[in-house]
């Protein structure tokens, strides 16, 4: 049912990021939903369906793990709560269902400080309801939820003047209602409807909020409470969700101090994941990719560009050089499917794509099968590469003609990765020294190439730097979530000491995972 009604929301998401009445957009709703759901489907796929406990446990783990956005960080809730209630039985029947609902609407108004009437919230409160004390077969519970939820939902412009000013129901209650119809339409064994048009828009018609930059985490590890941490991280800003669930901590919150938010949580646990959105420009990207503006056939340009990437100071550098993002890289690997997505997005006659990862290049290549032709693969197998294959794009020049420039641009970058090592091990480099690594240990790749292990972070750098340098002009420091700006600007200071004839650029939003990422160019 569950990842039926993955697919079914899927049919209807960007119907739901057209409702979305944010001002500037959180991420958008049918987006952000439909990506926690293929979270939750992923683990779905890997776990042992015939115990209940193990369904239970990936529905709340991909939910949380994959949750994004507002939208997204509340649907985890919500089924947080259903999976805790099913955990322990043996099968679900129509009484169970109900009290399922009605454990996610609990989960789902307990994550919220200030729960507002007329969001989703107020939409799983009716699915609630109307799920239960419901008798006869889980067919008859859902069909009674999406009365009572449909109802409320009606209600959500009376709640929210904002929602009224558009002229709209409450977008992410709507996606919460496209997944109860899946499931059960996945009971009743209809098919997945034809996607609908879409003619409006309702976030056309708002100005910008006060806070810009979305930002989200998450931590495992965490030495604080959820409860201190959401203390910790309230005054930065609004829009603030700070939940936990299998050993891990999310948070999401709306800021204009996005690295100085990042930099104090971090020191409260073990960050795993980052992502900051400037809103005002993903509110721009959003309605592009909706199709909002329609584009004349002679406005297509030759050549587009899509880019994997993680560390919102490396997404702002590839969205400035004309990347559509998809999100990932190290450790959370996109799929075919996401990069085929991001190409259909992009208005060009063929589209670019720069996987910068090695374990990315095959998805990217099969995305360019699937593409038939309208895509060609750079095989960038780090985000330095990717930032010099970029900086050689022209959207204006037909992209067989920017292969060339395009590679070679690749292959002028060195990149350097500092990050922790995940095991105890001894790795021999490819110079033949062997280096004894013990796990939490800084260790320094080159490249992709393990070449140093031990010290500071920042030791590592210079050392890195030192065996690479060979003339070049320009290295650029990305420092990562848990790096500060002085820890940034002292690690320029050391670099400018010991290279004086370079130029040195340091900025935050490195990826996840890494102390560093420093290219040398």
């Amino acid at each position: 049912m569950l990842r039926y009604a993955t697919d079914w929301l899927g049919v209807y998401r960007e119907q739901v990021n057209a409702l979305n009445v944010y001002p500037v957009p959180d991420g958008d709703t049918g987006t952000n939903m439909h990506l926690t759901m293929q979270s939750v489907r992923r683990e779905l796929d890997t776990c042992d369906e015939n115990s209940m406990p193990g369904v239970a446990r990936a529905i709340s783990y991909g939910a949380l793990l994959g949750a994004r956005g507002n939208s997204g960080v509340i649907l985890s809730q919500l089924l947080k709560g259903f999976a805790e209630a099913i955990r322990d039985a043996q099968e679900i029947d129509a009484a169970l269902l109900g009290r399922a609902f009605q454990a996610a609407q609990k989960s789902g108004y307990g994550a919220v400080m200030k729960p507002v009437e007329g969001t989703i919230l107020t939409v799983a409160r009716g699915v609630a309801e109307g799920a239960a004390n419901q008798g006869g077969t889980p067919a008859q519970v859902l069909e009674a939820a999406l009365i009572r939820g449909q109802d409320l939902l009606d209600q959500t412009p009376d709640m929210l003047p904002a929602l009224k000013q558009a002229g709209v129901i409450d977008s992410g209650g709507q996606g919460y209602l496209y997944i109860v119809q899946g499931m059960l339409a996945q009971l009743r064994g209809e098919a997945l409807p034809p996607a609908p048009e879409i003619s409006s828009y309702a976030q056309q018609q708002f100005e910008n909020e006060e806070f810009g930059f979305c930002t989200e985490f998450l931590m495992s590890e965490a030495t604080s409470s959820i409860e201190q941490i959401r203390e910790l991280v309230s005054p930065f800003g609004d829009s603030l969700l700070v939940v936990g669930a299998e050993g891990y901590v999310k948070g999401h919150i709306h800021t204009n101090e996005p690295d100085q938010l990042l930099a104090t949580v971090g020191r409260h646990g073990r960050m795993l994941k980052t992502k900051v959105e400037d809103m005002a420009e993903q509110h721009t990207e959003i309605l592009g990719m909706a199709g909002a503006a329609a584009r004349a056939e002679e406005e297509i340009a030759p050549s587009g560009l899509v880019a994997v990437a993680s560390g919102y100071g490396l997404v702002k550098l590839f969205r400035s050089l004309g990347a559509r993002i998809v999100s990932g890289g190290q450790t959370a690997n996109p799929s075919v499917q996401d990069i085929v997505d991001a190409v259909r997005s992009v208005s060009a006659e063929k589209v670019i794509v720069l996987p910068n990862n090695k374990n990315v290049l095959m998805a990217a290549e099969k995305a360019m099968e699937l593409m038939e032709g309208r895509a060609v693969v750079i095989p960038t197998r780090t985000l330095g590469q990717g930032m010099g294959a970029a900086l050689a794009f022209n959207p204006d020049t037909p992209a067989e003609e920017l292969r060339e420039a395009m590679e070679s641009g690749a292959q002028a970058v060195t990149t350097f990765e500092v990050t922790r090592a995940s095991r105890t091990t001894n790795i021999t480099t490819k110079e033949g020294v062997t280096l004894a690594i013990a796990e939490g240990d800084v260790i320094g790749l080159k490249d992709d190439e393990l070449v140093q292990a031990g010290g500071s972070p920042e030791d590592s750098v210079l050392d890195m730097l030192n065996r690479g340098y060979a003339g070049q002009e320009i290295v650029t420091v990305f420092g990562g979530p848990q790096k500060t700006q002085e820890n940034l600007e002292a690690l320029a200071e050391r670099i400018r000491s010991a290279f004086p004839m370079v130029e040195v650029e340091a900025h935050a939003g490195g990826p996840d995972l890494y102390d560093y990422l420093v290219t040398l160019e």
